[in-house]
């Protein structure tokens, strides 16, 4: 007598299904949190990197600058060639060199910014002129997001560390001379919400 031959039950038909609905459900879990990470990573690389333009800007801008104070608004009275109260959104006010011209637009290679600490936001404004009057609006452009505080201190020529410049003998002397002493050295330290505190301390060329 030949032997029949016998194909799969319904138990091991279910069984079978019921083995590979864990695998997929194992393999998706996985690809699933493999994508997540890689996401997070990816917020990750572009937080470091704002963070790290944010520096690099206030750097280049500190690095260059220039000996040159402005006038006020008014145009009665001069301002100095770096100027920081430590109090109010705008956390510093300076003169720099270096403003690159590709287009050849007739203006000054200086250039006047400013940065202010407005929602938790880092903004950078400059003049399209050095000694901006009443009427000219700045050019604003973000720097960085999540931005809780930003402090800035200055080195004097005494090696001592002051919380606001020009120091106030400077000030009191009110000549144009005096205006443009520049600090040896500028600290500055910000604080994020996510990576907290980052300092930095930024020669001033002679």
């Amino acid at each position: 007598m030949t032997r029949h031959q016998r194909g799969f039950t319904l138990i091991e038909l279910a069984v079978a299904v019921f083995i590979t609905a864990i695998l997929f459900a194992i393999g998706y879990g996985a690809v699933n949190q493999a994508v997540k990470n890689r996401t997070a990573l990816e917020q990750q690389q572009e937080r470091l990197l704002a963070v790290q333009t944010a520096m690099r800007v206030i750097a280049q801008d500190v690095n260059q600058l220039a000996m040159r104070p402005i006038r006020d608004p008014s145009g009665n009275d001069w301002l100095p060639v770096l100027s920081a109260s430590g109090n109010g959104q705008r956390v510093l006010e300076l003169t720099r060199g270096g403003w690159a011209n590709p287009a050849g637009v007739q203006r000054p290679a200086l250039q006047r910014v400013a940065y202010v600490l407005e929602n938790n936001k880092l903004r950078r404004e400059y003049w399209p002129v050095l000694d901006p009057l009443l009427s000219t609006e700045p050019i604003r452009k973000d720097v960085c997001s999540g931005v809780k505080s930003i402090v800035f201190r200055y080195m004097d020529v005494s090696r001592t560390w002051r919380d606001t410049w020009p120091p106030a003998s400077a000030v009191s002397g009110a000549s144009k001379l005096n205006l443009r002493l520049r600090p040896v050295a500028v600290e500055v330290t910000i604080e994020f919400e996510d990576l907290g505190k980052v300092k930095r301390i930024l020669e001033v060329p002679t």
